[in-house]
């Protein structure tokens, strides 16, 4: 995936498009492929960042508007993952990402920065905050950075650095200081990048143009002069750039105005705003024609001061119509922020936060790469086929249902859910059927079931799936939603068993923490196990937390930490964790912690100092089912964790339970997970 450089404001007007323009070109001009992304934008048609990457004259960069405001009202809770759908796509084909934050245009109510801030934390952004120094002074501005690295920090947005736009030019130095310790980089104000065109003056005045080159009404107007001294003074403030306003009742103005702009060299002026709605006499207006014949002239009816508040509050964006502008915004930023910051964004290690979205769109596209064909034995629950919709729209898994065709599809059609060509097998077939009963018949032959009695078994929907399993017709099972527990996992202990070397079929929940993703085992199957089974989870679940991109550091989780207790329950975790050491050398694992000192580095200082594992640990195993299934919920309810699972382990190919009260997002997580499980038993099979 390409890098990612997040610029963002938490309030408008901080000259945001400035600083992302710059950047980009920096970037271009390396020769790496720049994409641009606006996560929530007015209007894609008329959105100027997205116009000036698109029309690649002045940057060669795709750029993409993931949702407009009006979308993201429609539906808040699926914004997030669109946004981070339409990310994901681009930067499969660029090497840099630069997303420019929203732009205060939409919702009132909406905290638009704390949205950027957890937009940023679920792509894995480096965020870049832009702040304003107008009318603050350098206290003020440093106040502001705080207020906004913290509400970054607190959505787990990681803060790269800090740009303070618009400072007084001769008082840079004054707004050099870091915030919060980041890096901070400080841009004078310069009056060209926030002028006004003098089509926008016009607008927003209401003018009427009366003459001149329209061509002209694209000059940038630098700043405004309200004509109401006598000509001299007004000769004295005349400057290049200028939008000048005068009554049009006040002809040895205008034409003195008309005179200055007519001779060679400065001022050059940008336009003349005639207001007051009085008639100016023909013949002046005629000479001041002939004079100016290229200079706009509008006139408006409104007075002296309510003309010239409108013409002082507009303000120019940075668009594909203003290139002085854009050259500018270019040079000032390569002026003032150093090559080599620039560079370190390239260098510096990856974000490691790993947000909730972020750890199921990276299942999601893991499973997507590598198709496994999971077989669902539940589809007349309506849940199973909303799942099924979203699962085969992304390509997730190929699915195989398990009932009547006819009455599946049928279902289907009425909640709108299109199958497609999914493959959908009756446990009455008979080919299948006489297939599974024989080979489970043998398999339970020492039990006393003869070929009569496994027809019989394997007609039930959970037998048939593991079946299915078993025998390669699928690569894995996801069961429970209607089922036991009991229903859906006994029948894979009877048939596909255990792998070499394991001696216990267990389970993890992938606790996705806000900022982390933890494992935890076991907590749904094991009630008691032994020192022994206990080293083989922990074992089993270090390999669960690698196969979904967890590094882990095991903690063997006991009511004392180190030597400092004793008594049959810590004795058993703490033999256990010698077997874990003995039987996988390489693992980091300690025990026995208590839960504080497996997650806490102040606790784990105090009271395991030279810990490998204690204060960062990733996967926590339990004594017993008891603390498992206690601690896990304890954690989900209280912190707001998302608990994936539970997932079987140590079978020799995966099948998994749901709960009975799964949502929808439950059941794709985990076809998606038992996916990734039959891909890493593919890899370990083909060593």
């Amino acid at each position: 995936m390409a890098r990612t450089l997040f610029v963002a404001s938490p309030e408008p007007r901080t000259g945001k498009p400035m600083v992302t323009v710059g950047l980009a070109s920096f970037f271009d001009e390396k020769g790496m492929t720049v994409g641009l992304l606006r996560p929530i934008v007015k209007d894609r048609s008329t959105d100027a960042m997205l116009n000036i990457f698109n029309d690649g004259r002045f940057i060669n960069a795709p750029a993409v508007g993931a949702l407009t405001y009006k979308e993201f009202l429609e539906d808040p809770d699926a914004a997030l993952e669109s946004i981070v759908d339409t990310y994901r796509k681009l930067a499969k084909n660029v090497d840099i990402v630069i997303v420019s934050g929203s732009d205060f245009e939409g919702v009132a109510g909406f905290d638009e920065f704390e949205f950027n801030c957890r937009v940023s934390a679920n792509i894995g952004a480096h965020m870049a905050v832009v702040l304003s120094a107008i009318d603050r002074t350098p206290q003020e501005v440093m106040d502001a950075g705080r207020l906004a690295v913290a509400t970054a920090r607190q959505e787990f947005a990681n803060v790269s650095g800090v740009v303070i736009t618009r400072a007084p030019e001769d008082r840079l130095n004054q707004y050099r200081h870091k915030v919060e310790k980041i890096p901070t980089y400080v841009i004078p104000e310069d009056p060209l990048l926030t002028a006004p065109r003098v089509v926008d003056i016009m607008n927003k005045v209401g003018a009427e143009m009366i003459s001149g080159d329209r061509a002209n009404l694209v000059r940038e107007a630098e700043n405004v002069l309200v004509c109401g001294m006598n000509s001299t003074h007004v000769l004295e403030r005349l400057r290049d750039g200028q939008i000048v306003i005068a009554a049009a009742d006040r002809p040895e103005l205008l034409m003195t105005v008309a005179a200055a702009h007519a001779i060679e060299g400065p001022p050059s002026l940008a336009g003349l705003i005639l207001n007051g709605g009085f008639d100016t006499p023909p013949r002046v207006l005629d000479l001041i024609r002939k004079l100016v014949p290229n200079l706009p002239i509008m006139t408006v009816d409104s007075g002296t001061f309510e003309t010239a508040d409108r013409a002082s509050r507009t303000r120019g964006p940075v668009h594909l119509q203003t290139p002085r502008k854009l050259e500018r915004a270019v040079q000032i930023v390569r002026d003032n922020i150093a090559p080599s910051a620039m560079e370190a964004i390239l260098a510096a290690p990856d974000v490691s936060v790993v947000t909730p979205l972020m750890f199921q769109t990276d299942l999601l596209e893991v499973a997507a790469a590598n198709r496994k064909r999971i077989v669902l034995p539940e589809p007349d629950d309506d849940r199973i086929l909303h799942a099924a919709d979203t699962i085969i729209r992304r390509g997730v898994a190929d699915l195989i249902l398990i009932g009547n065709e006819d009455e599946i599809r049928t279902r289907a059609g009425e909640l709108g859910v299109n199958l497609g060509e999914t493959q959908i097998v009756s446990p009455q077939d008979p080919e299948l059927l006489e297939k599974y009963a024989a080979e489970f018949a043998r398999l339970r032959e020492k039990k006393g079931v003869t070929l009569e009695k496994a027809r019989e078994i394997v007609q039930d929907v959970s037998y048939f799936g593991t079946m299915m399993v078993y025998m390669g017709d699928a690569d894995g099972m996801v069961s429970g939603a209607t089922h036991t527990t009991a229903h859906t996992i006994v029948p894979s202990f009877q048939t596909i068993k255990t792998k070499p070397g394991t001696s216990i079929v267990s389970s993890v929940f992938l606790m996705l923490m806000k900022d982390r993703v933890h494992v935890y085992g076991d907590c749904a199957v094991n009630l008691d196990p032994t020192a022994e089974q206990l080293a083989d989870i922990a074992i089993s679940s270090a390999e669960t937390a690698a196969q979904f991109g967890v590094e882990p550091r095991v903690a063997m989780i006991s009511y004392s930490t180190g030597t400092s207790g004793s008594g049959p329950d810590v004795d058993k975790v703490r033999e256990a964790t010698e077997l874990v050491k003995q039987k996988a050398p390489e693992l980091s694992v300690d025990g026995p912690l208590q839960f504080d000192a497996s997650v806490d580095p102040t606790v784990a200082a105090k009271k395991l100092p030279d810990s490998p594992v204690a204060g960062q640990a990733t996967v926590f195993i339990f004594p017993d089912l008891n603390t498992g299934n206690t601690t896990y919920k304890a954690v989900q309810r209280s912190s707001g964790a998302i608990a994936v699972g539970p997932v079987l382990q140590g079978l020799n190919k995966p099948v998994n339970d749901l709960s009975r009260g799964a949502l929808v997002d439950d059941i794709i997580n985990t076809v998606a997970i038992t996916a990734v499980q039959a891909q890493n038993l593919d890899g370990e099979s083909d060593k």
